[in-house]
């Protein structure tokens, strides 16, 4: 069979496990299972930790199962890494390994007011979201876990008792993950890597340590902290379940992760990911780019605790794959989300219409950073179907991107003519498309659609010498080229932006 190197890929809405030949895109067995997600409230995601954990091991025990059904063995894994949704914060005891709350998942929008309370003790009142941004990059904003903390910390009690005691660990989902897959209460690693630490915005992004000036604002006790390591080292070896003593040898956030299996490892190169949400990262190697148009700085990966770490700017999209299933779940109009593909083309035949569709459900992130801005749909009129939305909501995931792709180009000086992208969405090739014409750039679309798995494949396979990343993987592709003039490209892009200002300010009104 050959050495093998795995991947737990647990994100928002599913999880899986993946065993990929070392070296190779090549997968030799799978298996993915979904998670359900908790809301109590109007804008509150929630997940439950053991849930997780749960769907982890029996992905993993499954994709086992099939490699022995093949004739393969355990022995033939020879390392794991994990990726994983980011942002998303959890506690537990220490003591014994159960969950204080339910996780808080990335899009959780219950931390306006804690955001609110936060702006308030900036020095000078000037509640300057970017305040800061030179420290860790981020600018304050529900999205990121410290304030998810600030707010457990505030909310519950039974994670104020266990700080007192001595008895809470923080972690966003590799940590929880890795400490359980380690030994959990007997000795289980408590530790994450710089990708995730740098979504925190705890940790200084220039030092890669956890920064005593951000916990101190936030109000965070360093005790319930994992050790920060680099993304690609051996941490440590698997204690339960049939990969017991296979060594976890990597760790990265799925989006990160997603720009190693694209194969962006090279300055100037850029990746969108397609899924609940959108996001677009830009490798800027060993430069940490400052950006004054509204982007997020990042770790993209360290490959190894004594190489330099490489950078990137990144752009979230909150809403992308989700408003889709908004549009079936809650209106009704898409029966399913393959549907969206042929119900858009029909708004083409039936006259394409000027609907445009923000959907801000929970605020918008990059480049806006409005956590008051709710969802509108502009141009309806009494010729408007169901088929004009669906194609409203495909061109908002575009025009979401370009917003992005603009800011990238004014921060770092030069113009991106192409994107690597992946993700589910990138089924649709009328989306694909799309982007292509609304974005003005070239579309290209790696044959691999397990990215993210295949990244923290290689970078395990790295740290156990059997994955050379400087040798490319010749992976198929398929290409979309602008088809729309500049003019007509830029007249769209002009109403988008009419209608992104219809939705500004509207939680406050």
């Amino acid at each position: 069979m050959g050495p093998l190197i795995g991947a737990i890929d647990e994100g928002t809405s599913s999880a899986r496990f993946i065993l990929f030949r070392a070296g190779t895109a090549e997968v030799v067995a799978s298996h993915q299972q979904s998670l359900s997600q908790i809301c109590p409230q109007e804008g509150w995601v929630e997940q439950d930790p053991m849930e997780i954990l749960s769907v982890v091991n029996t992905c993993i025990e499954k994709t086992v199962d099939k490699l022995v059904a093949m004739g393969g063995s355990v022995n033939d894994i020879a390392a794991v890494g994990v990726t994983n949704q980011r942002e998303s914060t959890l506690v537990w005891e220490k003591s014994t390994g159960k969950p204080l709350y339910n996780s808080i998942v990335w899009l959780d929008v219950r931390t306006s007011t804690t955001v609110d309370q936060l702006l308030e003790n900036i020095p000078n009142k000037t509640k300057n979201k970017n305040y800061l941004k030179p420290l860790c990059g981020l600018p304050i904003s529900p999205y990121f876990s410290a304030v998810k903390v600030r707010w457990l910390l505030d909310n519950v009690l039974k994670v104020k008792k266990a700080v007192a005691t001595d008895d809470c660990m923080f972690g966003t989902v590799d940590s929880w993950l890795i400490w359980n897959l380690t030994g959990g209460i007997n000795g289980g690693l408590h530790i994450t890597d710089v990708t995730n630490a740098s979504r925190t915005m705890l940790m200084n992004i220039d030092s890669l340590k956890w920064d005593p000036v951000l916990l101190n604002f936030f109000g965070v006790p360093s005790s319930i902290l994992p050790k920060i390591k680099s993304s690609s080292e051996v941490y440590g070896s698997v204690t339960v379940g049939s990969l017991k003593g296979v060594a976890i040898a990597g760790c990265i956030g799925d989006q990160q992760g997603a720009l190693l299996g694209q194969q962006c490892l090279q300055r100037g190169q850029a990746k969108a990911t397609y899924g609940t949400g959108c996001f677009l990262l830009y490798n800027t190697g060993t430069i940490k780019v400052n950006s004054a148009h509204g982007l997020i700085t990042t770790v993209a990966y360290q490959l190894g605790p004594k190489s330099q770490p490489i950078y990137a700017l990144e752009g979230s999209v909150a809403i992308a794959g989700a408003a889709l299933n908004w549009l079936k779940d809650n209106m009704n109009i898409l029966p399913s989300f393959g549907d969206a593909q042929k119900i858009a083309e029909e708004a083409e035949l039936a006259d394409a219409g000027d609907v445009y569709f923000v959907p801000a459900f929970s605020g918008l992130y990059a480049p806006y950073w409005q956590q008051e801005a709710r969802g509108v749909i502009v141009g309806i009129s009494e010729d408007t179907k169901a088929c004009h939305i669906v194609r409203a909501t495909l061109d908002a995931v575009c025009y979401q991107i370009r917003d992005i792709l603009d800011a990238m180009n004014k921060d770092y000086g030069s113009h991106l003519t192409s994107i690597q992208v992946d993700g589910g969405m990138t089924a649709n090739s009328l989306l694909m498309q799309l982007q292509a014409d609304l974005a003005g750039v070239k579309v290209t679309k790696a044959g691999m659609a397990e990215s993210t798995a295949l990244g923290a494949a290689m970078i395990a396979g790295a740290a156990v010498g059997l994955w050379d990343l400087s040798k490319s993987m010749n992976l198929p592709n398929e290409i979309w080229t602008p088809n729309l003039s500049d003019d007509e490209r830029d007249v769209r892009y002009a109403r988008w932006k009419l209608a992104v200002e219809k939705a500004m300010g509207w939680d406050v009104l």
